[in-house]
C-alpha cells in the first residue's frame, strides 16, 4: 500500500499494490496488519456501497456526534470525492482535497473523523464502496451544502449544468452557519 499526500495532511489517498495479468487482478483493499503497520490503526465497523448515475452529488455528509472515519473507493465507474476539515480547532477548517477515485486508478481515500465528506459522478454510473468506524446515525448527521461559495470547491459540473442532489443535500447548511467540531 502506497500513501500519497493530500492538501490535508490527515486526509489520505491510498494507492494498493495491484497483482494482475492476463485473467484480471487481485488487491487487498483492507489488511488490518498493513494498515497498521502504516500507523493507520482503524476499526470499522461498517460496510456500505451505493450506485449513482452521472451528475450525481451526494455531500457534503457528517455526523456531528459518533463522527465518522471513512475508507472510501469506487469499483465500477469515476467520481470527483471530496474532503473538508469541519474541526474548528484546526489550522484547516474549511479547507478541502478532492481527488478523481476510478475504477481504473483503485485508489482510495481515507477521511478521519472530524472531516464532511461528498462525491460527483463523472461516468454513466459508479459504484461506490466505503468502510466507516462509526455506525450510521441518522439523528446526528450534518450536510454542509456542496457549492457553499466560502468553500470555493472546484466541482467538475459541466458548464451550465447542475448536479443530481437529494432533498436533504439541497438544504445543506453554509459552513458558517453549520454545526461542527470543537
Amino acid at each position: 500500500m502506497k500513501i500519497l499526500p493530500t492538501e490535508l495532511p490527515e486526509v489520505l489517498l491510498l494507492e494498493p499494490k495491484v497483482f494482475g495479468d492476463a485473467r484480471g487482478f487481485f488487491l487487498e483493499s483492507w489488511n488490518r496488519k498493513i494498515f497498521s503497520g502504516l500507523g493507520l490503526d482503524l476499526d470499522f465497523v461498517q460496510d456500505n456501497h451505493s450506485r449513482s448515475a452521472q451528475g450525481v452529488l451526494r455531500g457534503l455528509h457528517y455526523q456531528v456526534h459518533r463522527p465518522q472515519g471513512k475508507l472510501v473507493r469506487v469499483t465500477s465507474g469515476a467520481v470527483y470525492d471530496i474532503a473538508i476539515d469541519l474541526r474548528r480547532s484546526s489550522p484547516n477548517f474549511g479547507r478541502w482535497t478532492g481527488h478523481e477515485l476510478s475504477s481504473e486508478n483503485r485508489h482510495m481515500l481515507l477521511v478521519p473523523p472530524g472531516f464532511g465528506h461528498g462525491f460527483l459522478v463523472l461516468s454513466d454510473t459508479a459504484d461506490f464502496l466505503y468502510k466507516t468506524t462509526e455506525y450510521y446515525a441518522p439523528e446526528h448527521e450534518r450536510c454542509v451544502l456542496w457549492n457553499d461559495p466560502d468553500l470555493g470547491i472546484s466541482w467538475p459540473v459541466p458548464a451550465g449544468g447542475e448536479p443530481t442532489l437529494s432533498a436533504k443535500d439541497q438544504v445543506g447548511s453554509l459552513l458558517k452557519d453549520a454545526e461542527v467540531y470543537p
